[in-house]
Order: structure tokens, then sequence, then C-alpha cells
């Protein structure tokens, strides 16, 4: 069954929902996955985000959407002299990413603290998106339900520990997916929620023990 959504598309700042709305979207999602100031964040266009970007308008999107400015705002096209006053520095160019949409793009973010952060993901149209890589980690989410990603040590009795404590916040499970780089080596855990993920219950995830690190994206 269709629903209105899927027959007119997202409230969006035009032309385009794939390569307007879905890139403001992606960098959006991408920006709260990050959880830290930066300074600078490049934009690593794959396939027909690359050809047609300028056109599209999909390279003041992406600026926008790592700016925080939703794809419904007036403020996307004005996002390059938002960057300037922010004091946010950016740059594009072509990269070829494997395994994903032809609407694709690597954002890497220059963070404060001098490290660096990316996220890869594809507008795959309607406004819609999937994030498939998060720092060094392969996933695979639409940001379109409350998602929390919570990097770990993968040790016995850690996800019984998260999903106790999201229980007792009141907070539904609908999906929980895990990968790791090895057997007791670094790990990360996305867990996809019927409810949005409140800050402090953010806190509490982040203090469990051989919890590295825990951010929510809520509502995006």
């Amino acid at each position: 069954m269709l629903s209105i959504f899927d027959v007119t598309g997202p409230i969006m700042i035009g032309p385009s929902s794939s390569h307007t709305a879905g890139a403001a979207r992606l960098a959006r999602v991408a920006r709260a996955l990050t959880g830290a100031p930066f300074t600078h964040v490049s934009f690593g266009l794959h396939g027909s985000f690359h050809d047609t970007y300028l056109g599209h308008g999909t390279d003041k999107a992406l600026l926008a959407g790592a700016l925080g400015i939703r794809e419904d705002d007036e403020a996307l096209r004005d996002a390059p002299a938002l960057a300037e006053a922010a004091g946010v520095t950016y740059d594009y160019y072509r990269a070829t990413l494997e395994g994903v949409h032809e609407n694709a793009v690597e954002i890497t973010f220059h963070l404060d603290s001098g490290k660096t952060f990316s996220v890869i993901g594809s507008s795959v149209g309607g406004g819609q998106i999937v994030i498939q890589r998060v720092g060094n980690f392969q996933t695979e989410f639409t940001a379109l339900l409350p998602t929390l990603m919570i990097e770990h040590l993968d040790r016995r009795g850690i996800f019984s520990e998260i999903t106790h404590t999201l229980s007792e916040a009141g907070i539904n499970i609908g999906t929980m997916k895990s990968t790791r780089s090895a057997k007791g080596g670094y790990a990360c855990c996305l867990v996809e929620a019927d409810e949005a993920i409140p800050p402090e219950i953010v806190e509490q995830v982040a203090a469990l023990n051989d919890v590295y690190s825990a951010k929510a994206v809520n509502a995006v």
C-alpha cells in the first residue's frame, strides 16, 4: 500500500528529492552520529551525485545538512554563507565507493579534536536514505526510526546490559544488529527503537562498562 509520502514525496526545498532532500538528510544524520564540533567537512561524491551535484543543488543540500539544516528549511539555499558565519570550511571531490547506490557520498568531518569521523550513505529516492558505513563499521539503517549506535568491547553479557537499560527506560527495541572487528575486539551495535531515545538514556548506555560511546539519531 502506498502512503501519501510515497506518492507526493517529502516536503523539501527543491529541485530533487534524491539529490536535494536525500542529500540534506544524509548529512544531517551524519552530523548527529558525529556528535562533536568540527571545523571542516569533506564530501566525497559518488556516481550521479558527482555528475550533477551543481545543477541539482546537492552541494548546498549536503552542506546544509552538515550544519543541521532540514531539507524543508529555506535556509538550505544559504548554506555557504551560514557555513562561513559558523567558521566551517568544506570541499567536494569525486569518490568511487563500493556497494552503494549511484547517489552516494562519503562525508568526513574534521573534528576540533584533530580526529576525523566518516559516514557513507546513499540517497535511494523520495528523500529516503540508507547509512552504509559509520567509521570502520558496515551498517544498514534508514534513520526512519530512532536509532542508537553503540561502540563497545565485544564481551559476553554486554547486550543484556544494553537491553536492560533501555527496557528500564520504557524503550521498546524494534531491531538490534551487531558487527565486530574480531572476537573479543572492537564492536558496534545498532538499536532501532519505537520511541525517541532521550539524552539521559544515551548517557546511561554510554556509562556501561566496556561501552566506548553511544549516540542517538532521533527525528531526522
